[in-house]
Formats: C-alpha cells, sequence, structure tokens
C-alpha cells in the first residue's frame, strides 16, 4: 500500500474505534434513568438521542472550524453545487437513515433489523461503482464482504418474527440501508473538486442532520417537550462528551472517504463492530467468547483486504512515475 492508502487505511480504522466507543456510551445513556422514562413514547429515546448527538456534534464542529477561521466560509459553501450534495447526503444518513432504521427495530425487532443493515458498504459499493466509476478488486471485494458476513453473523440472534408487520419493517431497514449507503457515495461526490474540504463537509453534514431532526422529525414522532426534559438533567454534558467521540469517528471517516473513496472508507468504517467486541472485552469486563473474538478478527481482517491494492497496478503506477508521467498513475 502507498503512503494515501496506508493513510487512509488508518483514519478509517480510526473512525470504527472512535465510533464503537460512541456507540457503546450511547447505549448506556440509553439505559439510563433520564431515558427510561421515556419508554412509554415510541421511538422517543433513540431519535432524541441522535437529535441531540448531531446538535452537540455540530457545535463541536463550529467551535474546531471557529478556531481554524473557517466558519463564516463553511457556512457560505453550504450554497455551492458541492455543498448541496453535502447536504444531500447529510439528509439521507442522518434523518433518512436512522429514522428508518428506527422504525424497522419497531417492526421487526433489533436482531434482524442490526443485521440486514450491515449490508448497506455492499449497496454503496453498487453505487459508487455506477456513480463514480469507483472500481473494486476481487481481492477488496472479498475483504468488504468477509466483514459483512462476519457482522451480518455477530448481529442475528434470532428468527424473524411473522405478521403483517414484516414486510413494512423489511422496507423500512431497506430504505435505512439505501441512506446509509448513499451517504459517503454523496459526500465523496461533492469532496470530489476540493470545493468542500473534509472538516466543512462534516460541519455541514452534523448541522443539516441536526436542522431537519429539529424541526421535523422530532415534532412529528415525539415532540419538543421530551427534549425540554432531557435537557434539563445531566444526561445533556454526557451526551455533549459522547458526541466528542462521535465527532472525531466523523472527521477520521470523512478524510477516509477522501482519501481512499467511500467503499473503501466504509469497508474500514464497520470495523466499528469488531472495536465494541475488543473494548467491552479489555476495558468494561464483558465476557470472552471465542466465537465473537474470532468474529472481530474476521472483520477487521475484511476491511484492511478492502483497501488493498493490486500488486500490479503497483508496479504500473511506479513506472509512471518514474518515466516522469505522474498524471498517469492518479487516473486509473
Amino acid at each position: 500500500m502507498n503512503s494515501k492508502t496506508i493513510k487512509g487505511a488508518s483514519l478509517g480504522l480510526s473512525s470504527g474505534l472512535f465510533w464503537a466507543i460512541d456507540t457503546i456510551l450511547i447505549g448506556y445513556i440509553l439505559a439510563s434513568a433520564t431515558f427510561m422514562s421515556f419508554a412509554e413514547i415510541a421511538l422517543a429515546a433513540p431519535l432524541i438521542s441522535t437529535f441531540l448527538h448531531d446538535l452537540m456534534s455540530s457545535i463541536w464542529m463550529m467551535i474546531l472550524l471557529g478556531v481554524k477561521g473557517e466558519l463564516g466560509l463553511t457556512f457560505k459553501k453550504l450554497k455551492t453545487r458541492s455543498g448541496l450534495f453535502v447536504v444531500l447526503a447529510a439528509t439521507l444518513g442522518g434523518p433518512v437513515g436512522m429514522t428508518f432504521y428506527v422504525l424497522s427495530v419497531q417492526s421487526i425487532g433489533a436482531s434482524f433489523t442490526a443485521t440486514i443493515s450491515s449490508i448497506y458498504p455492499a449497496i454503496g459499493a453498487f453505487f459508487a461503482f455506477i456513480l463514480l466509476k469507483d472500481k473494486l478488486s476481487l481481492k477488496n471485494w472479498a475483504g468488504l464482504l468477509t466483514s459483512i458476513l462476519s457482522i451480518t453473523l455477530l448481529s442475528y440472534s434470532g428468527n424473524l418474527i411473522s405478521g403483517s408487520t414484516v414486510s413494512i419493517g423489511l422496507v423500512f431497514i431497506l430504505l435505512c440501508v439505501f441512506g446509509w449507503g448513499m451517504e459517503s457515495v454523496i459526500v465523496a461526490y461533492g469532496m470530489k473538486d476540493d470545493q468542500v474540504s473534509p472538516i466543512q463537509a462534516l460541519l455541514i453534514r452534523q448541522f443539516t442532520s441536526a436542522v431537519i431532526f429539529g424541526l421535523l422529525i422530532i415534532p412529528i414522532f415525539v415532540g419538543h417537550s421530551v427534549t425540554v426534559q432531557v435537557l434539563s438533567t445531566n444526561a445533556t454534558w454526557l451526551i455533549a462528551l459522547i458526541a466528542l467521540a462521535g465527532t472525531l469517528s466523523y472527521i477520521f471517516y470523512y478524510q477516509a472517504i477522501n482519501l481512499v473513496g467511500p467503499v473503501r472508507a466504509m469497508g474500514l468504517n464497520i470495523s466499528y463492530a469488531a472495536w465494541a467486541i475488543l473494548i467491552d472485552v479489555l476495558f468494561l469486563g464483558g465476557d470472552f467468547s471465542f466465537k465473537n473474538m474470532v468474529f472481530a478478527a474476521l472483520i477487521m481482517v475484511g476491511s484492511l483486504f478492502t483497501v488493498m491494492e493490486n500488486k500490479k497496478k503497483l508496479i504500473r503506477d511506479d513506472g509512471d512515475l518514474m518515466r516522469g508521467n505522474p498524471a498517469s498513475a492518479f487516473n486509473k
């Protein structure tokens, strides 16, 4: 792997690590007394937590870009063609993807929802090939599918329920998978001309998601009276700290997308499932499971294979550079 690919792989795996930390901590928050008190309100806890998470993540990004002196410039870029593509990606990945994920959990259960949702990188790979002409080698596909299959087997722990909710539940999760798979592809398209940097794109993404959740999703499904109740508790500060981990994950993820493309970045990002297992066993006193550790190892190996380059291509590219033709090495 060349230096650009190595950096992209490191950032992608780091995004998975911090997303695992974010996910574990969000799990604790959702199990807290604050959110359990809203258990009788369907969808309240996951949607409110997602809204506050993205809102506070956007605040962290505003602080970062404010320090860098790029905050005003970033909001100006909202009106550009690249900025509007990031807005579209944010809408699909945040409000659309997460809302239909939660609706699917309600319809067909968490196990089946988590299992089906793990295929979103394959959907992203398909659309990346169609829209961005981003081709994967057989080795890359083997790595991606190994990771997806391992996560699927790791996630699934039950049987698909029967009844009228199944068909609508499957529609919900397929819409979720489409939204998540398309997010990185559209973001990559929006950043391809370098008009919007990965960090600027992330602020646009989190800000757009928070606005749509706050103005549309929460009023329709929950109501902001619940938001006010949560904001009046200490859980607010915990969510702000968790959002910092999530923000770091997204920063690394968007930088990986910019370096190695959306498909490979997704393949690296889904390593969060493996990181979560390792963190649980090593730091949280979770029970050691040989099966889970094998799946964790397969996910990690599959993620790395997703970004491995063809040896013949590397030799050909090196030859182009040695012959003084650097352009051809980056246009294949």
